[in-house]
């Protein structure tokens, strides 16, 4: 089983998929504006990084998304708090942020442009409304999570409700909320190219629109590779952060022994 997570097996499959990409789309003669192969996209990935247009964009869409992620996070993780400290609360507010939720962010995005313009605010405040609801989920949830046999007996203690919070139901909740912030961030990334798309003056979702109008569908593949590979970078940090918080958590702990184990084989 060890084996099998060797690294070098993810360089292999990727390599091979590239392989029989390049093969399909040479054998069948697929037209490039279509489905271009993977040596045409490796071009314009080339060419884009040469003239430093991509990572012109590259950094404004970052931002973008790691602005529209901190601030879905921390509204998300108070209102969380919020609904998990009071059932009434709860009963009150949640139906309603479900329903906002239910909206599609698609047809909602043309709106925050319009209130918010074109600029950097309008692309934060989309980041930050798809980002929103999977942390405030999971925040309840967790925060739920603790063993009220504990609480009962923190009470006894005459400790505080913050008390309470800040050494119990934080700590029990945090599995959650970590999982909750992967999700956010990809979801981040999201919400930032598809208001890019309905209206930017810079960033990679403006600049597919451009490839898009151009048929330059090379250029299309390669912003979605550097959008891929942006996403898996940010989930990567999110998961060191998470080995690091989390090194108490059962999980965690099977995790690095069998990394041990692996490593002394």
């Amino acid at each position: 089983m060890s084996q099998l997570r060797n690294p070098a097996l993810r360089v292999v499959l990727l390599a091979a998929s590239l392989a029989l990409w390049e093969a399909a789309v040479r054998l069948l003669r697929i037209p490039s504006f279509i489905l271009p192969a993977p040596s045409q996209v490796g071009a314009a990935l080339y060419r884009g990084a040469v003239s430093g247009i991509y990572l012109q964009h590259f950094w404004i869409t970052l931002g973008e998304t790691l602005l529209g992620f901190a601030l879905g996070s921390l509204v998300a993780f108070v209102i969380g708090a919020a609904l998990a400290a009071s059932r009434s609360v709860e009963y009150f507010f949640y139906p309603y942020i479900v329903m906002f939720q239910s909206m599609p962010k698609v047809a909602l995005a043309p709106l925050v442009v319009v209130w918010f313009g074109l600029g950097l605010t309008s692309k934060v405040v989309s980041a930050a409304l798809i980002a929103f609801f999977p942390l405030l989920v999971n925040t309840v949830v967790g925060l739920r999570s603790a063993d009220e046999d504990r609480v009962d007996l923190m009470r006894s203690l005459a400790a505080s409700e913050v008390q309470i919070f800040r050494m119990l139901r934080l700590p029990s909740a945090l599995p959650f909320i970590m999982a909750g912030l992967e999700v956010a961030m990809v979801f981040s990334l999201v919400g930032a190219i598809v208001a890019e798309f309905v209206g930017a003056e810079a960033g990679l979702g403006m600049l597919i629109q451009s490839r898009n109008f151009s048929m330059d569908v090379a250029g299309e593949f390669a912003i979605l590779f550097i959008l891929a590979a942006m996403g898996l970078a940010l989930n990567s940090v999110l998961v060191s952060v998470r080995r690091r918080v989390l090194f108490w958590d059962p999980s965690q702990k099977a995790e690095s022994n069998a990394a041990s184990i692996k490593g002394g084989l």
